[in-house]
């Protein structure tokens, strides 16, 4: 049992999962770990082909890897209602016309299957989706609307461009009741099995940092207003809205969204959560 190297970790390069991360480094009692930063897609890969250990991946990634994953327990980025950095922005309000051509981002896997799952089952819309660069500008370019995620959408929502935008945490919130769970901190079981008391200090650390940040908000606020800009009520606003915990209603509304991504093709099978037990 055990590793003979480093526990290798992914870290979401998005404010949005600073408070699991922050000061993570200084609450492990596991000494031999490496740190990777990355956007939601490229960890999603880096998981998957075994090249992380342990990783803070987009929700739909675990939903199509489950039996070769486990759930960290509590862990989670979440909302219930605005998320406030997955928006859509439209050049025309979806009450006067239905896009029939949207860009959608490149880092997520998430949040471009729940934007695909609303079109379909709410507005019964079924635009053509095409990938690009968050370059929002650009994607309008070629496209009636723009899919962005992350600090690239916070940025975007600040400008005075007259778009229409709509948010996905709140629309879901308003379609279903229920919460959304965008991205999820999973191990390869095969770690779990090989090193369970090294998944277990990495999973110790952040929750311990999750708890400390989530009462501990200015260090990240005076972060993001130096390194994204915007002002510190906006940032305080942002993390609040935002959950960390995995609870009930954030866990309902990720089974319900696999059953959605099911019915419309874009998943194979039915998903379980399965946590990791120490």
């Amino acid at each position: 049992m055990g590793m003979n190297r480093p526990i290798t970790i992914g870290r979401i390069d998005y404010a949005n999962a600073w408070p699991l991360f922050h000061q993570f480094e200084e609450r492990s009692d596991w000494k031999s770990f490496e740190v990777i930063k990355r956007v939601p897609s490229e960890l999603n890969r880096l998981l998957q082909a075994g090249d992380l250990d342990v990783s803070a991946i987009s929700s739909f990634s675990y939903g199509q890897n489950a039996n070769d994953y486990v759930l960290l327990p509590e862990l989670s980025v979440g909302s219930v209602g605005h998320v406030n950095s997955i928006l859509l922005f439209m050049k025309e309000p979806m009450a006067r016309r239905r896009p029939e051509r949207i860009s959608v981002t490149t880092t997520s896997a998430t949040s471009v299957n729940l934007l695909k799952i609303l079109m379909a089952m709410h507005f019964d819309c079924e635009p053509e989706y095409v990938t690009a660069e968050p370059d929002l500008g650009k994607m309008l370019e070629t496209s009636d609307a723009a899919l962005i995620i992350g600090d690239t959408a916070i940025q975007a929502s600040w400008l005075d461009h007259g778009l229409h935008v709509i948010d996905l945490g709140q629309l879901w919130n308003e379609w279903t009741g229920l919460g959304m769970t965008y991205a999820v901190v999973a191990a390869r079981k095969e770690a779990a099995l090989a090193s369970p008391e090294a998944v277990q200090a990495v999973y110790k650390a952040l929750n311990a940092s999750k708890q400390y940040n989530k009462t501990h908000l200015r260090p990240l606020i005076e972060q993001a207003c130096k390194q994204l800009g915007g002002e510190s009520t906006y940032w305080e606003m942002y993390f609040h809205s935002l959950q960390y915990d995995f609870g009930s209603k954030l866990q309902e509304g990720l089974k319900l969204y696999f059953d959605y991504s099911k019915q419309l093709g874009l998943l194979k099978n039915d998903v379980e959560l399965t946590f990791f037990e120490d």
